[in-house]
Parts: C-alpha cells; sequence; structure tokens
C-alpha cells in the first residue's frame, strides 16, 4: 500500500501513538481517563483528523468479533452463577501431593479453562482460589501465578473463543472452530508441558523449601476447600449460594419466627382472644393437641415481617420455608436449573464443531440461557464487559485509520520478503517481529495490522499454507503475551487481582520477566513446527 499524504501521515501516526499508549498504559499521569475512554479518544481523532470518513469508521467496526465477545461473556457470567468455576477451583487442592503437584494442577486446568472461557476470565475467576490456596498451604505465590498467567495464555491459543485475537483471526479468516483446534491443539499440548517443566525447573528451589507445619487438616491428602465452611460446601452441591442465601432465612430469623409462631397460636392473636384460649393453650401443653396453621388465625404481614425478618411473606410461605418438602422441590430446580446451563454450554461447543457461524452460535446460547434463568436478565447482563466492547470499537477505528497513512504496509513490505513461513529462517523472522509488535502495540492490534497481509504472503508462495499462516499468527501472537506483564490482559488481571488481595502479593514487571522472557521464547520455538494448516 503506497503511503498517504505527508499530513494524513503525520496526524494518523499522532492518534495512533496516543490510542495506543492510553491503551497500554491507561494510567497516564497526563490524561488519565482509561484505556476504554483512550481507545475512543483514539478513534475519534482519527475521524476528525480526516484520516477516515465516518462511513469508513462505521465500517471499520467488525460486528461479528463484537457479537462473539458479548456472547461468550454472557455465558461466562451464566456458568459462574451455575458454581462452575468454584468446583474447578476446589480442583486445585483436592488430594494434593505438595507444591509441585499443586504448581502442575494449576497449569493443566488454567490451560483447559481458557481455551473455553477465554484466558481473561480464567485469570479473573481463579486468581483468588489460587492465592487462597498458597496462603492455607503457605507455599510461594509467585511460581502459581506465573502458572496461572502464563499457562492461561498458551491454553487459550487453541480455539477460536479462546481470546480476542483468536476472535479477529476466525472471523477474518473463516476458518472453522473445528479445524482451527485441530490445526493448533498440538502446539498447545506441547506448549503446556514445555511451560510446566520451566516451571518447575526455574521454582524447583522455592518449591522444594521446606515449609512450616500446616494445621490439622491441611496436608496432603486433606480435604482442601479454600478455607470453605462445610456447610456452604454442601449447599453449593446442590446450588448457586446466591440462590439459597436470597431464599431461606438466616437462622436468627427462623427462630424468631418460631418465637412468634408459639406467641401467634397462644390464647391471644395481638389483642384479640381466642374463646376457648385456655383449653387450648392447656391441651398444647400437654401435648393433647398438635398446633396447626390451618386451625390458626392468619397473623397480619407486618407481625410475620418482624419474626422472620422478610418481606411480603404469608405464614404459610415462611413456614414452608421450614418444610424440607419444599426445601427439596427447591433443591431440585436449582439441579435441573444449572444442569441446563451446562448442557446450553456443551450445546454451543457441539455448534461451533460443527461449522456454524461463531457469532449467532454464541448469541444465541447467551439468549437461551436468559430465558431458561426464567427471571429479569438485568443483573447477569450487567456483569458483561461492555466497556471492553467499546474499546474494541475504538481500535478498529484507530487500526484502520493507521493502516490509512501506509505505515504499516511499508514497513511489512520491507520486512515480508524475510518473513516467509515455507523455510526455518523466514519462520523466525516473522515470530520474532510478531512477539515483538504483539508487546509493543499489543496482540489484537498486531493482528489486524499483520493478518490479512500474512495470508497474502503465505497464498502467493502456495496457497494451501494460508490457513497455517493464519495459524501460526494465533499461536505466536497469543503466546507472545508471556513476554512481559503488559503483553497480555491476562497478566494484568493476575497482577491487580493479587495486589488487591486480603493476603496482597507485588505481581510486578520485574518479577514477571525473569520467567517471562525465556520461557515466551522456548515455548513460541516447541510449537511452531507443530502448527498444521488442516
Amino acid at each position: 500500500m503506497a503511503w498517504a499524504e505527508p499530513w494524513k501521515v503525520v496526524l494518523g501516526c499522532v492518534a495512533f501513538t496516543i490510542w495506543w499508549i492510553l491503551a497500554v498504559f491507561p494510567a497516564v499521569p497526563w490524561l488519565p481517563i482509561g484505556r476504554t475512554a483512550g481507545s475512543l479518544l483514539g478513534a475519534v481523532l482519527m475521524v476528525v483528523c480526516q484520516i477516515v470518513s465516518p462511513d469508513e469508521a462505521f465500517k471499520a467496526i467488525d460486528l461479528p468479533i463484537l457479537a462473539l465477545l458479548f456472547g461468550t461473556m454472557v455465558l461466562s457470567v451464566y456458568l459462574e452463577r451455575a458454581n462452575l468455576f468454584k468446583y474447578l477451583g476446589n480442583v486445585l487442592a483436592w488430594k494434593s501431593r505438595g507444591g509441585k503437584d499443586l504448581l502442575c494442577r494449576v497449569c493443566i486446568l488454567s490451560g483447559l479453562c481458557s481455551a473455553f472461557f477465554t484466558n481473561d476470565t480464567t485469570c479473573v475467576v481463579l486468581t483468588d482460589f489460587v492465592l487462597k490456596m498458597c496462603k492455607k498451604q503457605k507455599l510461594p505465590m509467585l511460581p502459581f501465578l506465573m502458572a496461572l498467567a502464563s499457562s492461561a495464555n498458551i491454553g487459550s491459543a487453541a480455539t477460536a473463543i479462546g481470546n480476542p485475537q483468536n476472535l479477529v483471526i476466525a472471523v477474518q479468516s473463516g476458518i472453522s472452530f473445528g479445524k482451527f483446534m485441530r490445526g493448533i491443539l498440538p502446539a498447545v499440548v506441547v506448549g503446556i508441558a514445555a511451560n510446566i517443566v520451566l516451571l518447575l525447573l526455574f521454582y524447583w528451589k522455592s518449591l522444594s523449601a521446606p515449609q512450616p507445619d500446616v494445621e490439622e487438616g491441611n496436608g496432603p491428602g486433606a480435604d482442601h476447600s479454600l478455607g470453605e465452611d462445610k456447610s456452604v460446601k454442601e449447599l453449593s452441591s446442590v446450588a448457586p449460594l446466591e440462590t439459597l442465601s436470597e431464599n431461606r432465612p438466616e437462622p436468627s430469623a427462623r427462630a424468631s419466627f418460631e418465637a412468634a409462631g408459639a406467641e401467634v397460636r397462644g390464647p391471644h392473636v395481638l389483642g384479640h382472644a381466642s374463646p376457648n384460649a385456655g383449653r387450648e393453650l392447656h391441651e398444647r401443653r400437654h401435648g393433647l393437641q398438635a398446633p396447626s396453621l390451618a386451625e390458626s388465625p392468619e397473623p397480619p404481614p407486618a407481625a410475620l415481617e418482624i419474626a422472620t425478618g422478610m418481606t411480603g411473606v404469608t405464614a404459610r410461605e415462611a413456614v414452608s420455608l421450614r418444610n424440607p418438602k419444599s426445601l427439596l422441590s427447591r433443591r431440585v430446580r436449582t439441579r435441573l436449573w444449572t444442569s441446563s446451563v451446562y448442557l446450553v454450554t456443551v450445546g454451543f461447543l457441539a455448534a461451533l464443531l460443527a461449522g456454524l457461524n461463531l457469532s449467532w452460535c454464541a448469541v444465541t446460547a447467551a439468549v437461551v440461557l436468559m430465558i431458561l434463568d426464567f427471571s429479569d436478565a438485568g443483573p447477569s447482563l450487567e456483569k458483561v464487559s461492555y466497556s471492553l466492547l467499546i474499546f474494541f470499537s475504538g481500535m478498529f477505528i484507530a487500526v484502520e485509520g493507521f493502516n490509512n497513512t501506509g505505515a504499516p504496509g511499508a514497513l511489512w513490505d520491507a520486512v515480508e520478503p524475510h518473513s516467509r513461513i515455507e523455510n526455518v529462517k523466514g519462520l523466525t523472522i516473522l515470530a520474532l517481529v510478531v512477539i515483538l509488535l504483539s508487546n509493543v502495540a499489543s496482540n489484537v492490534p498486531t493482528v489486524l495490522l499483520l493478518g490479512a497481509r500474512v495470508a497474502a504472503s503465505a497464498a502467493s508462495a502456495n496457497p494451501a499454507n494460508v490457513t497455517k499462516a493464519w495459524l501460526i499468527l494465533a499461536w505466536v501472537s497469543t503466546v507472545a503475551g508471556n513476554l512481559t506483564l503488559l503483553g497480555s490482559a491476562a497478566n494484568l488481571i493476575v497482577s491487580e487481582q493479587a495486589r488487591t488481595a486480603d493476603n496482597a502479593f507485588n505481581f510486578s514487571f520485574l518479577k514477571h520477566l525473569p520467567f517471562g522472557l525465556p520461557s515466551t521464547l522456548i515455548v513460541v520455538a516447541v510449537g511452531l513446527p507443530l502448527v498444521r494448516g488442516g
């Protein structure tokens, strides 16, 4: 692509630089507006400076990618409500055999979850479990946080829905979900294994150091529930905790109700005497007559609200909450709902493997879950990261404007003759370029900038290599996120959650780099020969 007019090149590069600074460093002192607003600013600058027209800007926004992102985020919200991630987290510490065993489990579980629920979601829900596990078993936190972040990034390369750059590649290339997974899965499996070996070698000393005596029940082979109360754990195996906690009175409220019920069935009901009050009370005290709700007058709602701590409840409803059959039916309904969430998820994955449209499969699964929930979907939809969708919209426009300047095309023209995937030298140069750009400009913009160009370069030499070129780009740009702490949003999520947790830990740039740099280069190298085009 030829260079644009000089003024467009200058303004376009300045606008893209502003976008990049605010996207990579959201806490910029001179403009602390955040990553999402920074993305919108970059998009607006591209339009205001006439680098792209308003119509071109709207066309640059890739709606299928946004729809796929939205659908997978909604799916993750309902899976979290169904306690899937809680069960997965408890697997980490079940009958563990020490630090090295736990490290391997973190790597495998993190890689597996990120392949189907995205690396960002995996890090959001598992970081807290890892921190609690390390605290409970008195293990060093750094190896496990590094294992979680690095394995989540590697595992997310396995599928088209594992991370945002894979979503972009799948939509732009038209590669089916099954073909994508078959082509890159061998590299992911070997990459996870290589990452585990590197982690064990790098942190062997700290994992082998003698640990202080742990409390009874916390040793290897014990039932580790991360400090979870047994009653809570039993309930969580039946129903989501929020469902039960919202519909069952607290123990103190039940006691109050029983006390109030004794008074209600006594000789007076809020000052109104019963004709046979003395005889009824005598019979009940001596076990001659069982109290019956049908025989007792219905107390006013205000009295029950005070007695139970619940509003808008009748005496029959309050007593039914203490009825084992009612509780059993509630558990059955919750089991059915949870099972339906899992079945919809399996159906969604089956539809993707069948080659159906990625975006509409995700949106359809999200809508089906909203219907099956049979309640206002607002609270669940509020958990969707709309700021991420806005960030992507701004990024599409900013990248389109940068492409219009001609700078990316000129840079690729200089590198392309030396970056052919047909030989080892060209593949190595291409991988290094993608790793560098992924850590400088972030992996999603890198894919947007280079994707079509890499595919066209492969097609010019051999049309059969086009799919392989896309998958190589997916593999390298994803694993490149492990190079530095800023290379992946998943890394930043782990770092921020560790910093703000109760048992805070500073997972910093300098702590990440000594392992991230060699690990990235080795994992990329061992996985590249295994990426296939068919």
